[in-house]
């Protein structure tokens, strides 16, 4: 991945955060500033730890069909909560896993959009 596809994930991911801020999510976020330095925290978890926490739970993943898998997205976004100030769930775990789903949808909205863009 080169750098400047990074950026545009970066971006994308921070807008896609702002938007869910707007929606009845439980999400709040202060700024764009905010949301930039979530993005890069969920960047730098969803490389660092997500790979480990997908190992873990891979049993309960199979058993679960592949659903635990949207857990283990709750609980990273949860963590870039809790690691930025200006980054907030107002109903804990729920806002984490409402937060989580509504992320992969707004993502695959704006690429979308970028890629027809292009």
């Amino acid at each position: 991945m080169d750098i400047v596809s990074l950026l545009i994930a970066c971006l994308v991911t921070a807008i896609s955060l702002l938007i869910i801020s707007k929606l009845p999510t439980g999400v709040e976020i202060d700024s764009f500033e905010k949301a930039l330095v979530s993005a890069v925290v969920f960047g730098i978890l969803n490389a660092l730890l997500k790979p480990i926490l997908d190992v873990l739970a891979l049993p309960i993943t199979i058993l679960t069909l592949g659903v635990f898998a949207v857990v283990v997205n709750a609980i990273i976004f949860g963590l870039a909560a809790a690691w930025v100030t200006g980054f907030r769930l107002r109903w804990g775990f729920w806002s984490a896993l409402i937060g989580s789903i509504a992320l992969g949808f707004v993502n695959s909205l704006i690429y979308k959009l970028l890629g027809t863009l292009t």
